[in-house]
């Protein structure tokens, strides 16, 4: 069976911050209290117990810290989940504009749905950058802000824009992995991602940077500064910090190995071995000088690279026919986008006032706006097909009828070269002689489209203690909007492109300019609002006043709303033995709307691209929860701690009712250098409302491979029999021999997608158990923190459409006829696509598919002293995953699986390293990151009759460095060198899987840049 899930799902712990600013800076650090301090000492270098660094960190016996993976506020922190922290420092020493692409190091981060790498050919979401956990899907990431949910920014999904988060802002990154729906509600199916602004900073702090490739393009810019001040006798901090940045965008054409257009020569010659060797030239069949087809496809004219019409067209090939001369397609290369550029504004604020010694105000806001554009090739127009000039006919008539003085004629189009008019026939029986014709519309310019993207939140609350200290609550209101608004340019108007190519020659000055040998459109009330006749017979030849009448600029409005009101207590409930028992408990309503709403023209389909239609909707929730955690032996032989503990959520949904989510955890610390972990977790998935409400929106995918390629007009087996029922596939046998499908027919396969309203959510069991590893005990390795997790997570009744190539071979090889229903083949040939081919492949979400996944992952942190100067030391870290499978069922419990481990995108080798030498004034760090050998998607392979791993790229290791030093108190110059070793990202041609179009790449998986420089300055007052 051939199918990808890559094609169907490509698709407040502030007390917590200067107790992990203790931490000696590692890449990633696991976050319980024995992970992450590493035996911070006191002053006679003995070290701390998880009680006195608790103090330490809040400057108070009895302050009260919350964790994230956890909402139960206690004085100590360890955490029974696996959780890794990115801090502050750590997102310095990357020089990071966005904190995606430092989040992506990390191996237990899969391949982003939306990056700048891309989003290009995207028809909203231009710009976004989006981070996926587990590789199990955005949608599936819960991305937070101080423990509170983050409003979306693509339309009716869950997916955060991490382009609105400050950079500089921020005081650490808290990401927790597995099942976290308890505690956080719906989507925190993978995890959490939690991102902790700074908190109660005094002073001036700030930073400009600037960078470019070796190559000098792609240029990056950023700036920020943070002010922050107590007021009202220190009762009071309120915090300000502004920030830009500016990220030039990359052309394909900018770098050798993108330049051409390419397509993998495995594809064409059916050798596997040649599947990653480019073809090149490949160019498109649709030139800028036009294709015409004749004689229902019997004769194609075109006009040869010096300008003079032929009898015949060759797309790559150096000539054609008798003395035609070649190439004639077109190279897109030319005119695509590696990198999409974008611009932001950020503004955030924070701050807190003390009301009495048990009430304080708090409150929050950021405002972010983010500008991108893109470039693509111009648009590709057809007489046939859905989006063509003529879908009913597929041929555009080259003579009309026209009444004159009360007298009907016919006459022809005078713009028409002869030679063609000649050959050209009656194909569609109305009496005119018509011809086919495919386009690359130069004339109207690139496909452009440019994003503005505005984010609104605050959070506004109350917080205290209660009950002597013992508990501590909080409540909140927390509003996010986002508005987008986008305009694009390079596509037509259909009806008045039709208008435009009927024209007649003026001879009796019904335009009354007193000309009588111009050319003018036919339709009388075309003319009045404008009509221009359209020359499309030769490049170029569109005049100005055409385009100006035919061009249909498109445009999308999108406004997301999230409301959340949530109250919270947590604390000890009462003491045991072993300590206290710990409690939380909260209350939440949330309300969600989104509303996308795209122009007239595009609504319809009539622009020629994809039909699209607005989508709005909206839900809300009402969650409760509750957390206890017991400690049940503390402080006897081998059991220095033993504690259970679990949590459950029940949530009452608008759209899906009530769903429940819980969790169990437990810890055995049998001696102070070592701990034991592990946590079962149910969560759940409600539907977003995209999936629940979306039109029809028309999509254009790629990849798909007919399996009625090769049938003849008898055997087969049942692949056979079926494939001859089928629409138009015996007539093309009939032509052919056996069934043929072109470039074009592969290229012209559309379909659309839809949302389905009797959804239910999706409900996933994850667990994981682990081991903490701390010798503080042994002096020398003291300062050393090993930690091994292993987890596994299982998703059923995933919200997805089934996989367009699970359709085809569900239908073809199964003969399933609920699939077959989704297809629609063309039943004779048009003027650009054959008899028989696909023209349509429909798709709905519904809840029927699975996901399993597995997995291990290490982390190692270390620091020591050196020696070499006064005070240095040098710190080791790294984090690594070793992923077992990651699996998708297109029909839970059935037969059928896409085994993504190991493929391109899905790593099963990933790891992230890091050195760091450091003393009072110098810093010099060094980042490793490593992608394991990786593989073509296995259902590719076996479409092509190849066995899985059929074809793979090798290993990447990408080294990234910075010193920074500071010359007097407060100033500070840095400079950094990313992809030191200048990897240049393996070839993935197109025609398979992963390529990113325009790429020749996995550009979301590897690094297309290049080597590239940055410096800058910090001043810290």
């Amino acid at each position: 069976m051939t199918y990808s899930k890559n094609i169907a799902l490509r698709s407040g712990a502030a007390s917590l911050a200067l107790g992990v600013a203790l931490i000696a800076t590692p890449v990633f650090a696991q976050s319980s209290q024995s992970d992450v301090d590493q035996c911070k000492q006191d002053e006679s270098g003995q070290c701390l117990s998880d009680r006195e660094l608790a103090t330490d960190s809040t400057g108070s016996d009895e302050g009260l810290i919350i964790v994230t993976g956890s909402r139960i506020a206690s004085s100590t922190i360890t955490s029974e989940a696996p959780l890794q922290v990115l801090t502050g420092e750590t997102l310095a020493d990357a020089g990071s504009v966005n904190v995606q692409e430092t989040l992506l190091e990390n191996p237990v981060f899969g391949t982003p749905a939306l990056s700048r790498t891309n989003s290009a050919f995207l028809t909203s979401g231009t710009g976004v950058t989006s981070i996926d956990l587990r590789d199990l899907g955005s949608n599936r990431t819960l991305v937070l802000i101080d423990g509170r949910r983050v409003v979306a920014s693509v339309p009716g999904s869950q997916t955060v824009d991490l382009n609105v988060m400050p950079t500089q802002f921020i005081d650490r990154i808290d990401v927790l992995t597995g099942g976290a729906s308890s505690l956080y509600g719906s989507d925190a199916v993978a995890g959490v991602v939690n991102i902790v602004y700074k908190k109660n900073f005094e002073g001036i702090t700030a930073n400009a940077q600037y960078g470019a490739t070796e190559e000098g393009d792609s240029d990056r810019y950023q700036a920020n500064v943070t002010v922050g001040s107590n007021f009202a006798d220190n009762s009071g901090n309120i915090m300000v910090h502004f920030g830009y940045s500016k990220e030039d965008g990359l052309l394909s054409r900018d770098r050798k190995g993108t330049q051409t257009d390419a397509f993998s020569l495995g594809r064409l010659n059916g050798n596997i071995s040649d599947l990653y060797t480019e073809y090149t030239p490949y160019y498109s069949s649709y030139p800028t000088q036009g294709r015409f087809i004749v004689d229902g496809g019997d004769t194609q004219f075109t006009y040869s690279p010096d300008g003079n019409l032929q009898d015949c067209f060759t797309t790559n090939g150096d000539s054609c026919g008798t003395d035609g001369v070649g190439p004639n397609g077109f190279n897109r290369q030319n005119y695509r986008t590696l990198a999409v550029p974008v611009k932001r504004y950020l503004f955030a604020t924070r701050g807190n006032y003390e009301l009495n010694d048990n009430l304080s105000f708090i409150f929050e806001g950021t405002y972010n706006k983010t500008t991108s554009s893109r470039i693509i090739e111009p648009f590709a127009l057809s007489s046939d097909g859905s989006t063509g000039v003529y879908p009913d006919s597929g041929v555009m008539p080259i003579e009309n009828y026209v009444v004159q003085n009360g007298v009907a004629s016919i006459v022809s189009n005078p713009l028409v070269p002869s030679a063609i008019a000649a050959a050209a026939t009656d194909t569609d029986g109305d009496g005119l002689r018509d011809i086919g014709f495919a386009r690359r519309l130069l004339e109207f310019g690139n496909r452009t489209g440019s994003t503005d993207r505005d984010f609104y939140r605050f959070v506004v609350g109350f917080e205290g203690e209660i009950l002597d200290d013992r508990f501590h609550w909080d409540a909140s209101y927390n509003y996010g909007r986002v508005d987008e608004s986008q305009r694009s340019s390079g596509q037509v108007n259909v009806a008045n492109f039709r208008n435009a190519l009927a024209v007649m020659q003026d001879v009796n000055d019904v335009d009354g300019d007193g000309a009588t040998d111009d050319m003018v459109c036919i339709n009388a009330e075309a003319r009045a609002n404008g009509c221009v006749p359209a020359n499309i017979f030769g490049a170029g030849n569109i005049s100005d006043d055409a385009v100006a009448y035919i061009q249909a600029p498109s445009s999308l409005q999108t406004k997301l709303e999230q409301q959340v009101l949530q109250a919270n207590v947590s604390g000890s409930l009462f003491d045991l033995p072993a300590g206290s028992v710990g409690l939380a408990t909260g209350v939440e309503y949330r309300k969600e709307s989104s509303n996308e709403d795209w122009d007239a023209l595009t609504n319809q389909g009539l622009n020629a691209g994809n039909l699209l239609p607005d989508t709005s909707g909206s839900f809300d929730v009402l969650e409760g929860y509750m957390e206890l955690r017991v400690p049940i032996i503390a402080d006897q032989p081998f059991f220095k701690l033993l504690e259970v503990g679990g949590a459950v959520r029940v949530a009452d949904y608008s759209t899906v009712g009530t769903t429940t989510s819980y969790n169990v955890t437990g810890t055995w610390q049998p001696i102070d250098d070592l701990r034991f972990r592990g946590t079962f977790a149910r969560a759940v998935r409600a539907p977003n409302i995209g999936e629940l409400y979306a039109g029809m929106s028309q999509t254009f995918p790629s990849g798909l491979t007919d399996p009625c390629v090769g049938v003849g007009a008898s055997g087969g087996g049942a692949i056979g029999d079926n494939c001859r029922a089928a629409a138009g596939v015996s007539e093309n046998i009939a032509q052919n021999g056996s069934f043929v499908a072109s470039q074009s027919d592969l290229q012209g396969i559309s379909g659309f997608n839809g949302g389905n309203p009797d959804l239910h959510e999706e409900t996933a069991d994850s667990w994981t158990i682990g081991a903490v590893v701390n010798p503080r005990s042994i002096y020398a390795l003291r300062n050393l923190t090993l930690t091994i997790d292993y987890y596994n997570i299982k998703i059923d009744d995933v919200i997805a459409s089934f996989p367009r190539q699970f359709i085809l071979d569900q239908c073809y090889g199964q003969g399933t006829s609920n699939f077959c229903d989704l297809i629609i083949r063309r039943p004779s040939a048009t003027a650009t696509n054959s008899a028989g081919s696909i023209e349509y492949i429909n798709a709905l979400d519904v809840n029927a598919a699975q996901m399993k996944t597995d997995g291990i992952d290490f982390t190692l942190n270390y620091q020591m002293p050196v020696g070499i100067t006064s005070g240095d030391q040098l710190t080791l870290s790294g984090s690594y995953t070793h992923v077992f499978k990651n699996d998708y069922y297109p029909i839970q419990g059935g037969e059928d699986v896409d085994r993504s481990a190991g493929e391109i995108g899905t790593a099963k080798d990933r790891f992230t390293t890091k050195g760091v030498y450091s003393n009072d004034d110098f810093r010099w760090s060094m980042t490793g990151t490593f992608i394991g050998r990786s593989y073509e998607d296995d259902q590719l392979c076996s479409s092509l009759g190849a066995n899985p791993k059929c074809i793979g790229v090798s290993s990447q290791f990408y080294l990234d460095t910075q010193v920074s030093y500071e010359f007097i108190e407060g100033f500070q110059i840095y400079f950094g060198i990313d992809n030191l070793l200048d990897n240049n990202a393996p070839l993935i041609p197109s025609g398979t899987t992963f390529n990113v179009t325009g790429a020749n790449t996995a550009a979301d998986v590897y690094d297309i840049f290049g080597r590239r420089y940055y410096g800058g300055v910090r001043l810290n007052f």
